[in-house]
């Protein structure tokens, strides 16, 4: 038995050595992609994207909001004009090659990078609320999603040590800002605060970023609401929610919401 113990000692010590170094501790607490977590993370970007909690109501979203993005549709407002809802369209087509939409794969390709509705009007916007009664949109949405946002900015976030709240704020940040201006924003913040992968305060990182992350807002009129963060995440922060477990309560763009649990 002595033996056995000594053994199971080595093999702890073994394995806090390793942790110490990769330099990554995570605290107690289930992450963003724990399933009720995520199901809140969609439930947050809903409120943010479509006033609404109901995200899977979200599918068939689709309007101009003018911000310069062309169409905004779908779960996370994936644009015609960034190249998300392109590569959407594509993927719904390389699995289903006959569906409504693949149709309008060059006229997406064409106003890619750009607010112009060339070869989509006027039948784009009913097609794709057609397109997304069928569970195979729904899902290539989902997929997309992870793919682009969700996968890369919670990796990014345990990277760096943060946890839910953290994660979340990163996730929302790259919906809105694309890759680019995530890695601009973290760059940002981590000139002003360690992240706790290296050996920093995780509150304190987190206002470093969220201060970055209202610079980057502040950049184009169709942002200017900063409300995201500071009636949002700022609030969880401050109230030390780290960890995103519910009650959670925040307004933004006016609107109050609550999720219990």
């Amino acid at each position: 038995m002595r033996i056995l113990g000594k053994a199971v000692f080595l093999l702890l010590l073994v394995a806090a050595l390793a942790g110490q170094g990769a330099g990554v501790t995570l605290a107690a607490g289930s992450g963003l992609d724990d399933p009720r977590k995520k199901d809140i993370a969609r439930q947050i970007v809903s409120s943010n994207e479509n006033s609404s909690l109901d995200w899977r109501a979200q599918f068939t979203y689709i309007e101009d909001i003018h911000d310069g993005r062309g169409y905004t549709a779908g779960i996370v407002g994936f644009c015609s004009g960034t190249g998300d809802m392109l590569d959407l369209v594509r993927l719904y087509t390389e699995r289903k090659p006959d569906n409504v939409l693949a149709k309008y794969l060059p006229a997406l390709e064409k106003v890619n990078g750009s607010d112009s509705h060339e070869g989509l009007d006027p039948d784009f916007p009913d097609d794709w609320r057609m397109a997304a009664e069928d569970p195979d949109f729904q899902q290539a949405q989902l997929d997309e999603v992870d793919r682009v946002y969700f996968n890369p900015a919670v990796t990014a976030a345990k990277q760096d040590g943060l946890r839910a709240l953290g994660q979340f704020a990163y996730y929302d940040a790259i919906i809105m800002h694309g890759r680019d201006g995530f890695d601009s924003i973290r760059s940002a913040a981590m000139a002003v605060a360690q992240p706790p992968s290296q050996g920093g305060d995780e509150v304190a990182y987190l206002n470093a970023f969220l201060d970055a992350r209202v610079e980057e807002m502040k950049k184009e009129p169709a942002h200017s609401d900063t409300s995201r963060v500071d009636t949002e995440q700022r609030v969880w922060l401050q109230n030390g929610q780290l960890d995103l477990d519910p009650p959670l309560h925040w307004k933004v763009y006016g609107e109050s919401y609550t999720i219990d649990g």
